[in-house]
């Protein structure tokens, strides 16, 4: 099994696990109370700011569910105008991130008004930069999580805890692994390299511009961006090689084609590592110098447990 397959298999995992203790939780502090379907969503009025702190719990193309210390759910809604930044910073102007990186089990506060459907339409996010470090900077393997089960007492303090703990184990297995649980792949696309290179040719963005055409025309999409090298150079170089074509990617169907930052799961690199073509051959390599971009749909929007994967 690879390292990938076995991260989707961990974080599958920990978020049974992590709804496992909340419904501990509400079991242990109220026996008394008869145990039923999940709570709605607490209702915002219209107009109203609120200003509060949770952990995410859920996160969707344009919204995600917040959880706060009462075990209260909102559903935030955000936009290109969301300011998504770290707390503190020079003149406390904090460090800004993309709304992609808004990933289950992060705490954050929350700042803006509710709209007329009930939600809180986000105009500033924050969090702390060492929460945020741990999921986009290292490429940690995954670890056993037979500690953090045993550690769930079925309190919600230590679920912040171990959503936290869980975020730092798996680092780069992030939002972009959790949403394969929600998203079904409609369309993909391959485009290759040359070597040592990160420059998209005139056939890539053709099939870029493809793809961008079908994604626009979809409701309720989200993108996943791979990047891959072939076995030559060193394992460090491919590392950043890999993700300098997955960006090139992002880019060019960002600035070309307008989809929203918030649109593409975060991307990338891969290196060497998951090759499709036989690396001892050109032509092997030469396939394997590629970018993978996923359509990926809502499975809720589709109306069937799985959408059939097709090729362009």
């Amino acid at each position: 099994m690879s390292i990938r397959n076995r991260s989707l298999s961990f974080v599958c995992g920990l978020i049974l696990l992590v709804a496992g203790a909340v419904a501990i939780q509400g079991q242990v502090t109220d026996s008394q109370t008869t145990t039923g379907p999940a709570p709605n969503f607490r209702a915002v009025p219209s107009g109203a700011k609120m200003k509060f702190q949770g952990v995410v719990i859920e996160r969707n193309a344009d919204t995600f569910t917040i959880r706060d210390r009462t075990r209260t759910d909102y559903q935030v809604r955000i936009s290109d105008n969301t300011s998504v930044k770290t707390y503190g910073g020079f003149l406390s102007s904090g460090k800004k991130y993309p709304v992609t990186d808004l990933l289950r089990g992060l705490i954050v506060e929350v700042e803006g008004r509710g709209d007329a459907q009930g939600e809180i339409v986000a105009d500033k996010i924050r969090f702390n930069e060492s929460d945020m470090r741990a999921a986009i900077t290292s490429d940690t393997r995954v670890t056993p999580v037979e500690e953090n089960q045993r550690k769930i007492a079925g309190q919600m303090d230590e679920l912040y805890a171990v959503a936290q703990e869980a975020r730092q184990q798996v680092a780069a297995v992030n939002e972009r692994v959790s949403a394969l649980d929600e998203y079904d792949t409609q369309q993909s696309v391959a485009v290759t390299f040359n070597v040592n290179s990160a420059v998209l040719s005139a056939e890539a963005r053709q099939q870029l511009d493809n793809f961008a055409t079908k994604a626009l025309a979809t409701s309720g999409y989200m993108i996943e961006v791979s990047g891959h090298t072939d076995s030559t150079g060193g394992e460090a170089k491919n590392m950043r090689l890999s993700r300098d074509r997955a960006e090139a990617v992002v880019e060019y169907l960002t600035v070309n084609h307008k989809i929203p930052a918030r649109r593409f799961i975060t991307p990338m690199g891969y290196g060497k590592a998951e090759a499709v073509a036989d690396n001892s051959t050109a032509a092997g390599r030469a396939q394997n110098r590629r970018v993978e971009a996923k359509l990926l749909i809502n499975r809720g929007l589709t109306g069937s447990n799985k959408t059939p994967e097709t090729q362009p």
